[in-house]
This record gives structure tokens, C-alpha cells and sequence, in this order.
């Protein structure tokens, strides 16, 4: 090729000019690539004409490229010739440039390598030209991927190749199809059906998904590479749904990585998991896995049945052997990793003292007495004699506590207690009541909790919201009565507006319910309060 006064002299084949019909397309692109100095990634150089123009356009200000491509291995004099004429051509563009003369899988490892300490790894634009095989472009795409940034353009040629058959495994566009499925939910497509090329925008962070032994400098990295996450369960109906949307989102909101929700629930319809699954943040790494409650056979030896119990019959079903449990009616204002990396030291499960009842109530034995709101359990220790726990629980149906109760009697002595900032409870109310129990917890942990536990009946009973003895009374911020005096309710409301349940509060639906609700309470308070009249006269 001959030079112009403003062209320098590149050396380029005129009868392999295979990317000059991409340029206004791809000047069209560069908009979303908003790194002042773009790292460039290209796959199948040849000798180099889309890369020259990525250089001298889009790294206009400043960037570099990377080029993959295995000129035959220098064994033949035309891989010899075109690795002449990239290098050459690359060299005049007076900017930064690395080649690497492999197959692309050899040499993408290499990158990967090299990216997981580098101190801003990653690239910014694509280019995905190299084989025309199936099964080697979906390599190609997948080994890029990740190495691609968030919000990268990643381009890949010969979509609409002629050559062979579309179907074809030697035809780019089964691998293509295949990668574009694996990724669904996490690119913007910006082509359209009908362009030669498939281009899209990557909308979720890097994650290069491995480590080689030299590059493992921490836990948190490695347990990142090995995909080990934080298991969440929660146990809830359809009345609580609202309530494990905020549990769900502020839990992933405040922590970062691979986190998987189980939702145990009872009877929860359709269109309330489609709520559920629409109130995970978009940025967030997180997964529901929907499970339906175990119904108890009639049998006495086993766990009652019901939501209330469900902490306990749930156990046996959960497909992992490590759960954090969490009450729906919390809300997360900590990274729960730090909960989850606690060393339970041998123990089956981690809790936290009990604010109401910290050595338990008249009807158990006097102990350290935990809440089972929050709990972190080694579920292969716990499953080892899952039947004792079950036949206890039957034996307990009617404590004051219930499950909490059968819980604190079967692992009497043999719980990690956790600091009350992992299970914040009876703020604004019962907790700032004075006893001698309470008094040697360390409550000053609540004033900026790291879960917040909203205690108290969903819809209180009359007798509880006018007990002079306890005010404010408990209560919970979706129920009738609200959590009056509640330092967080304000924050859960805030909270609910970024879910699915968006508007709820002000809702003429709501509003409803809570008036129903109240009504409900007053005819069963002024029920229980004549009843009371009448069994006090005929006792005269």
C-alpha cells in the first residue's frame, strides 16, 4: 500500500481487505466505550487492518492493544509475512501494542493469567475474528468474556458467513448462538438480525472465574474462584413475601458476590415469586431456588407442620450443608460474608443471645437462651441426628416459643453465641426495659446493627398494642399496627420501594388490609374482654 501525506506506509494485502465495510459500524460503536483509555482485545489479526483502525480511532487519546494470532507458527513463509506486516504496521501507529504469535486458547490463558493481579485488569473492546469452527469461536467468546470489563463491546465476526451452512459445527454462528444463550440477562445486543456481525455490550462485572496457585493471595479470592457463595434460607407465605423482598435485597445489596436464596414457602402463588425474583438488585450476583415446604406425616414422632416450624422441617431438604437462616422479617445492613466466614469451632450452629428472654422463659430450663431469627448452621452436623431434633419438636408443639424453644432445648450447650449486631431485636421497645439478664448482654452492638430483626406479632393482638407495661408496642413495619418507635422502620420502608413492592405503602390495597386487620383485632380483643366479664361474674 502506498503512503499519503497523512496515511503512514502500511504493508496490507489489497485482496484480503476483510474489515474496510465494518468502519462507519463500528464508529458508531465507540460511543459506549466510555474508558478514556481503552484496552483493546482482538482475536485474529491477520495483518492487521481492523487493528490499526481500533489504534489510531479509538485509542485516539491514549490505549493499547493486544493481538492473538497464530500466523501458522512461523512454519510457513505466509505466517512469517503476515506476522511482518502486523508487526510493521502496528509499529507506525506510534501506540502501545503486545502480540501474541498462538492459537487463541494458549494464548487467552496466558492473559487470564496475567489479569488476576493486574491492578486494573481487564479490557474495553472485543474482537472476535479468529476460527471459523462452532466450537472454537464459543471457546474464543467464553475465554474473552472474561476478560472483558464491565460495559466492554465485544464484536464477533462472520455471523452471517457464507462458506459453509449457518448449522454447520465449521460455521461461527452455532458458537455464537451458544455463547449469546450462556450469557442471556447479561449483555445489551446492539446489532441487529440482519448485520454480518453480532455485537454487544457486557452489563455485568469481570469475573475471570479461576485461579493458578500463584495468584491465590487471599481466602475471599480463592472462595470467589471456587464459586463457594453465601447459602441464604427463609421460610415464608405469601402474607411474608413483602417482608422477604427486603430481606432479599438489602442481604444482596450489602453483599458482594455469589450469594443463592433458598425460599422455603408454603402455598406462595406464581405471580408473588415473580415479585420475589424481580426484587433482586440488578447488580447483584444472586440466585433464588424456590422449595416447597415439607408437610409432616401424622406421625407424632415427627416435626409439627406449619410456616412456624418450618426452620426445622426445612433442614432435611435444603440442597447444601452450610446455611445462614434469616428470619423474613429482617433487614440487612451488613455484608453477611463476615457472618458466614464465622468458624463455628465445632459447633452445629451459631446464634445470638435473646433479647426478651436472654436464660430463657419460665417453661424452659434456665440457660443462655438464643433467638432463632439468624442462625448459621453446619447442616451435615445437624442432619447426623435430624431425628432427635424432630421428636423433640413434636413433644414441644405447644411451648411458649415453639421452635425456638425445641431449638435452645435440643442444642442446649452446644451453640457459638454471636454478637447482637447480627440479630438486633426489641429495638425502641422491650429492649429498653431493664433486667438483670438483659443488662449483661452488650446492647450497645444494636445501636448500628448489622441485621436488624423486627420482633413482635405481624399483626398484634389489642391486648399487646395497649399493654401499658410494653410501650411502644412490638410490631412489625407490613402489619396493621406498624413498628411505632422502631429506630429502622423508616429505613425498611426505604428499603421496600426498591423492590417489587414498589408504591405498596401508599397503596389503596394496603390500606385496606391494615383496616381490616385492625377491625379483626378489635373484635377479638372486645370478644376476649366480655368473655373475661362473664367468667369473673359467674365465679361471684
Amino acid at each position: 500500500m502506498k503512503a499519503t501525506a497523512q496515511e503512514p506506509c502500511y504493508l496490507f494485502t489489497e485482496t484480503q481487505d476483510w474489515f474496510s465495510f465494518n468502519v462507519e459500524t463500528w464508529r458508531g460503536l465507540f460511543k459506549h466505550v466510555l474508558a478514556p483509555h481503552p484496552r483493546v482485545l482482538e482475536i485474529g489479526s491477520w495483518e492487521g487492518r481492523s487493528a490499526i483502525f481500533l489504534l489510531t480511532e479509538l485509542c485516539r487519546s491514549g490505549g493499547e492493544i493486544v493481538c492473538i494470532d497464530h500466523f501458522d507458527l512461523m512454519r510457513t513463509p505466509a505466517g512469517r509475512e503476515r506476522r511482518r506486516k502486523l508487526t510493521h504496521n502496528l509499529s507506525l501507529t506510534g501506540k502501545p501494542f503486545r502480540v501474541l504469535g498462538q492459537f487463541s486458547v494458549p494464548a487467552l490463558m496466558t492473559l487470564l493469567t496475567e489479569e488476576m493481579s493486574a491492578a486494573e485488569p481487564g479490557f474495553d473492546w472485543v474482537y472476535v475474528d479468529g476460527s471459523h469452527e462452532a466450537d472454537d469461536t464459543f471457546l474464543d467468546g467464553e475465554l474473552s468474556w472474561r476478560l472483558a470489563r464491565k460495559g466492554a463491546v465485544i464484536v464477533f465476526d462472520d455471523y452471517r458467513w457464507d462458506k459453509e451452512p449457518e448449522e454447520s459445527i465449521h460455521h461461527p454462528k452455532r458458537g455464537v448462538d451458544a455463547f449469546l444463550t450462556l450469557h442471556k440477562g447479561e449483555y445489551e445486543l446492539l446489532s441487529s438480525d440482519t448485520q454480518y456481525q453480532v455485537v454487544l455490550r457486557k452489563t455485568v462485572d469481570m469475573r475471570i472465574g479461576f485461579l493458578v496457585e500463584e495468584k491465590a493471595r487471599s481466602t475471599e479470592v480463592l472462595d470467589d474462584a471456587l464459586g463457594y457463595g453465601v447459602n441464604v434460607a427463609l421460610a415464608i407465605d405469601e402474607e411474608y413475601a413483602i417482608a422477604a423482598a427486603v430481606a432479599i435485597w438489602s442481604a444482596a445489596c450489602h453483599t458482594p458476590g455469589r450469594i443463592t436464596f433458598y425460599v422455603v414457602h408454603s402455598g406462595l402463588p406464581k405471580d408473588a415469586k415473580e415479585r420475589l425474583k424481580k426484587s433482586v438488585p440488578d447488580d447483584a450476583d444472586a440466585t433464588l431456588v424456590f422449595l416447597d415446604l415439607p408437610i409432616p406425616e401424622s406421625d407424632g414422632l415427627l416435626c409439627p407442620s406449619g410456616l412456624t416450624w418450618a426452620k426445622i422441617s426445612m433442614l432435611p431438604i435444603l440442597p447444601v450443608e452450610r446455611v445462614l437462616y434469616l428470619d423474613a422479617d429482617v433487614l440487612v445492613r451488613g455484608d453477611l460474608k463476615e457472618l458466614w466466614n464465622t468458624d463455628l469451632q465445632g459447633h452445629p450452629l451459631a446464634a445470638v443471645p435473646d433479647v426478651g428472654y436472654p436464660m430463657g422463659h419460665d417453661g424452659m430450663k434456665r440457660a443462655p437462651y438464643f433467638n432463632a431469627g439468624v442462625l448459621l448452621m453446619d447442616l451435615a452436623a445437624i442432619r447426623s441426628n435430624i431425628g432427635d431434633l424432630h421428636a423433640l419438636a413434636a413433644t414441644m408443639k405447644d411451648s411458649k416459643m415453639k421452635d425456638q424453644d425445641a431449638l435452645n432445648a435440643h442444642f442446649e450447650g452446644r451453640w457459638l453465641p454471636l454478637g447482637l449486631r447480627w440479630n438486633a431485636q426489641g429495638l425502641g421497645t422491650y429492649a429498653t426495659y431493664r433486667t438483670p439478664d438483659r443488662d449483661a448482654l452488650s446492647l450497645d452492638e444494636m445501636e448500628d446493627p448489622k441485621i436488624v430483626h423486627f420482633t413482635g406479632a405481624l399483626h398484634p393482638s389489642m391486648a399487646e398494642v395497649i399493654n401499658p407495661f410494653v410501650q411502644p408496642y412490638g410490631g412489625k413495619p407490613w402489619g396493621y399496627a406498624g413498628a411505632p418507635g422502631h429506630p429502622f422502620a423508616r429505613e425498611w420502608w426505604d428499603v421496600c420501594e426498591q423492590t417489587a413492592w414498589r408504591g405498596w405503602r401508599a397503596s389503596e390495597q394496603f390500606r385496606g388490609s391494615r383496616e381490616r386487620k385492625k377491625k379483626d383485632a378489635v373484635l377479638v380483643g372486645t370478644a376476649a374482654f366480655e368473655r373475661v366479664i362473664v367468667e369473673r361474674a359467674e365465679a361471684v
